[in-house]
């Protein structure tokens, strides 16, 4: 070691070669025409200790800088931040590929769910299995998240749908959350469906929800979930079960407006939810509602897709309004069996007209404060958590650009590299 490097500050990890590095800044969601702020950086590096970013800087003055424990060569692509997926349902055994195909053949989702398919078809598995099964289940699918440059999950329960399945898939999630690079965010979405137990007695689940799982659930869930639709937990179901959830401590996250206008999102506004999710059919009411009270919107392009729906949400209209979304997978076994982020930024540009710059806003930093967690995660900046996607990609246009393959070649974790390609071949253009 030469007397140079004998005065470099020692750090972890060092990321070199980055062709260009795209990243929203700031510790909250960007709203309205800030949606698609984003700092663009060329031939920078990033270095990392302590699983923080302590400094973003030119390459070559960064390597004269830092002598590091680690160095990760970006090879000339694009490097943006860790992904955050603010709406997955991965809490589940056995796949239903078997009603995609009747969607495919005509059948709609409601159809299907009156037939007992849907939401239902999915609490024999979770019943059936053990916590130890369902958390092998889930660290198998973080594997695939993660592969695909995403490391922070929100994951919801809402298939067992009795208190003990509801905690059983709860004490699962904390199990992978300490055992896989990626984070886990806990939702019990108790009010996903009333379960069979409980046909024609509604209000007696509700009850059950209310006063024995909300309860049960304080300590295992940062957040409580409902499905607000007149098919399953009306207004006043839902603001029932909400409050009651507020009132415990639980911040509230609520499906709302995906198959028909009910008012769900005025009700999450009323409520200060933390997301207004899906929103197919919000109203210019309900917009301006979420626009107003900060509550903001999470948004499943893929979902209408999958279930052959023809209605998107008007997400350019609620940018216009003012609201700060949030983009999501919405993965689940039945509505949507996709796990890539990257595929959802590119439909975002699809169906919604979102630039590449907004969309990789909604997929970070608006993501991870629907969480709570953007003073720490969402970008690239000194003193966040140090969670870094490296791609192939040459430029931030490519990542809606390019439809139909992964462009992650490494991931980047608390400052440690945590997941990388075997080939990491140059980008194609």
């Amino acid at each position: 070691m030469n007397a140079d490097e004998g005065q470099r500050e020692r750090v972890d990890l060092l990321v070199v070669g980055i062709g260009q590095l795209a990243t929203p800044k700031g510790n909250v969601a960007l709203a309205g025409s800030r949606l698609g702020e984003v700092s663009t950086q060329e031939r920078v590096a990033v270095a990392c200790t302590k699983g923080r970013i302590v400094a973003v800087g030119d390459d070559q003055d960064l390597q004269r800088k830092y002598e590091a424990e680690s160095v990760l060569d970006a090879e000339g692509g694009l490097v943006i931040p860790g992904l955050v997926d603010s709406h997955t349902h991965p809490v589940f055994a056995g796949t239903r590929e078997g009603e995609f195909e009747a969607r495919v053949g005509g059948t709609s989702y409601v159809e299907i769910a009156a037939q007992g398919g849907g939401i239902r078809s999915s609490l024999r598995g979770v019943r059936a299995s053990s916590e130890q099964e369902l958390t092998v289940g889930l660290l198998g699918r973080m594997d695939r998240f993660l592969s695909l440059g995403t490391t922070t999950v929100e994951a919801k329960t809402g298939y067992g749908l009795t208190v003990a399945d509801e905690l059983k898939g709860l004490d699962a999630i904390h199990s992978a959350n300490r055992n896989h690079p990626v984070d886990l965010v806990a939702t019990c979405l108790g009010g996903h469906d009333v379960p069979p137990e409980f046909d024609g007695r509604k209000e007696a689940w509700i009850d059950v929800v209310v006063q024995e799982l909300w309860p049960a659930a304080q300590g295992k869930a940062a957040f409580a979930d409902v499905f607000t639709e007149s098919h399953v937990f009306g207004l006043e179901d839902s603001r029932r079960m909400m409050q009651a959830a507020k009132d415990l401590g639980f911040g509230l996250r609520m499906h709302v407006d995906q198959l028909t206008s009910l008012g769900g999102a005025e009700l999450a506004a009323e409520l200060g939810a933390a997301s207004a999710d899906h929103l197919e059919h919000v109203s210019e009411s309900g917009m301006r509602a979420l626009a107003e009270s900060g509550v903001q919107p999470v948004l499943c392009p893929m979902v209408p897709l999958f279930l052959r729906e023809t209605q998107e949400a008007p997400a350019r209209a609620m940018v216009d309004f003012g609201c700060a979304p949030a983009l999501s997978t919405d993965f689940n076994p039945g509505s949507c069996y996709c796990m890539s982020l990257f595929e959802v930024m590119s439909w975002a540009a699809l169906r919604y007209g979102f630039s590449a710059t907004e969309a990789l806003t909604a997929a970070t930093l608006n993501a991870a404060a629907t969480l709570g967690l953007a003073d720490d995660r969402g970008t690239i900046e000194p003193g966040k958590r140090a969670d870094l996607v490296i791609t192939d990609l040459p430029n931030f246009h490519h990542l809606t650009y390019e439809l139909g393959r992964s462009p992650v070649c490494a991931v980047v974790k608390d400052g440690a590299t945590v997941f990388q390609r075997s080939a990491h071949p140059k980008h194609a253009t």
